[in-house]
C-alpha cells in the first residue's frame, strides 16, 4: 500500500549552515570566481559599483541613513560570494538587500515603498510624470501583476540574503570607530572627516567581507592621512594634534599602536591598495556612474527630489598611482590569514540553491559562527 507520504530514507537529510562574519583575501577571490561565470573581472567590477551607485540613488531619495545603504552594499556582495551574477539582475538583489537592512537598522520599508522609488530610477520618464516631490511612482498606475511578480521576486531573493547571513541581523560598521580612533590618535576634525567618507567608500569594495569594522576605521585614517599628505602642501594643526603626514608614519609601520587598536599595519596597507584603486577607477573614467562620492546621511524629512550627481575626484589618476608606487616601495610582507573555523564556506552553498527559492526541503539549522570558533 503506497502512502503519499515519503519514506524516511527519502526524505532530505537535515544540515547545518555556519555564519562566516568575515574571509580571508584568498577565499573572497576564490568564492568570486566561481560566481562571477563568464563575465570578466573588469566586468563584474562594473556591475558592482553599478549596483553601488543604485544603492547611493535609492537610499538619497529614500532617505536612510548612511549605514542602512553601507549595511546594504556589503549584503549585496556577501551575496554573489554563493550565487551566480548570471541568475540575477543586479538590481534586484540591491532591492532585497536593502529590504534586509532595513530591518537591520529600524529603518524599516514595506517592499512596495521601495519598487516604488526604484521604478523611478530604472525609469525616468515614470518619475517625470509623478506628482510625488521625490520621483516616487504611484504602484497604483503600473499594471497589478508586474508589480506584484517584482514584489515575489525580492522576498525571494530576500530569504537566500537571509541564509548568506544565517539569520543574524548583528551589523557592526566602521563609522563610530572613526571618530573614536580619530579622537585617540589626536588628528584634526578634518581628518576625521575625510576618514569618514573613505569608510563609506569602502562598502563600495570588498573589505566589509575581509575585515572587522574597528580594522576598517583605521584603515580609513590612514587612506585620509595618505591622501592629504602626498604631494600636498604642510597642513596647519593646532598644538598637540598629529598632521596627516605623522599618522601616514605612524600607522606604516608596526608599533604599540597594533595592540592599542587591534589592528595590523599589514592589514591598513591592503585596506589602503584597494580604496586607493577604487579612487583611480573613478579618476580614470569620471563620466561612469561608479563615482565614490561619498554624499553625507541624508536627512528623512529633506527634499529628495535633486537630481544626482556625479561628483568629480579632487585627486588624478596619476598621482594616485605615484602613490601607490612609493608605498609599494616601502610595504610590509603580506600577512597570513586562517580562515575562521575548519568548513570550506563555498561547501555550504549549492548551485541549485537558487532552485529551491520558496520551498522547505529537509530541516537546516543555521548558527552564528563556523565550527571551531
Amino acid at each position: 500500500m503506497q502512502s503519499g507520504r515519503q519514506s524516511p530514507a527519502n526524505q532530505p537529510a537535515s544540515t547545518s549552515r555556519f555564519h562566516h562574519p568575515y574571509f580571508t583575501p584568498a577565499e573572497v577571490e576564490l568564492l568570486s570566481e566561481k560566481q562571477r561565470g563568464k563575465l570578466s573581472a573588469t566586468q563584474e567590477e562594473k556591475t558592482r559599483q553599478n549596483a553601488c551607485s543604485f544603492l547611493e540613488a535609492m537610499g538619497a531619495r529614500i532617505g536612510f541613513p548612511r549605514r542602512t545603504v553601507a549595511s546594504a552594499q556589503s549584503l549585496y556582495h556577501r551575496f554573489h560570494l554563493f550565487f551566480p551574477r548570471k541568475d540575477f539582475a543586479y538590481t534586484d538583489v540591491c532591492l532585497a538587500a536593502l529590504f534586509v537592512s532595513t530591518k537591520m537598522h529600524d529603518t524599516l520599508k514595506k517592499p512596495r515603498e521601495l519598487l516604488a522609488v526604484s521604478y523611478g530610477i530604472k525609469n525616468p520618464e515614470l518619475a517625470a510624470r509623478s506628482k510625488h516631490p521625490g520621483g516616487e511612482v504611484d504602484i497604483d498606475t503600473l499594471d497589478p501583476q508586474v508589480v506584484e511578480s517584482d514584489r515575489q521576486r525580492l522576498l525571494a531573493i530576500e530569504r537566500l540574503i537571509l541564509e548568506t547571513i544565517c539569520f543574524n541581523f548583528t551589523a557592526k560598521l566602521p563609522f563610530p570607530y572613526v571618530i573614536k580612533m580619530g579622537r585617540a590618535l589626536g588628528v584634526s576634525k578634518t581628518l576625521i572627516q575625510s576618514g569618514w567618507r573613505i569608510a563609506s567608500d569602502c562598502h563600495r569594495t570588498l573589505l566589509p567581507l575581509q575585515y572587522p569594522p574597528h580594522a576598517l576605521a583605521l584603515g580609513s585614517l590612514y587612506v585620509a592621512a595618505l591622501l592629504s599628505s602626498f604631494e600636498q602642501p604642510p597642513e596647519l594643526v593646532t598644538p598637540g594634534q598629529l598632521t596627516a603626514g605623522e599618522l601616514a608614519k605612524l600607522l606604516n609601520k608596526h608599533g604599540n599602536w597594533e595592540e592599542q587598536f587591534q589592528s595590523q599595519a599589514e592589514d591598513l596597507e591592503d585596506i589602503a591598495h584597494t580604496v586607493i584603486d577604487l579612487l583611480i577607477q573613478f579618476s580614470e573614467n569620471p563620466s561612469a556612474k561608479t563615482s565614490p562620492s561619498t554624499p553625507s546621511s541624508p536627512h528623512p524629512h529633506s527634499t529628495h527630489s535633486r537630481p544626482s550627481q556625479i561628483v568629480q575626484s579632487p585627486w588624478k589618476s596619476e598621482q594616485l598611482i605615484r602613490l601607490k608606487i612609493v608605498m609599494r616601495e616601502h610595504e610590509l610582507p603580506p600577512r597570513k590569514r586562517q580562515p575562521l573555523g575548519n568548513s570550506d564556506p563555498s561547501a555550504l552553498y549549492k548551485a541549485e540553491d537558487a532552485n529551491l527559492v520558496g520551498k522547505n526541503e529537509g530541516t537546516v539549522r543555521f548558527l552564528f559562527a563556523p565550527p571551531g570558533v
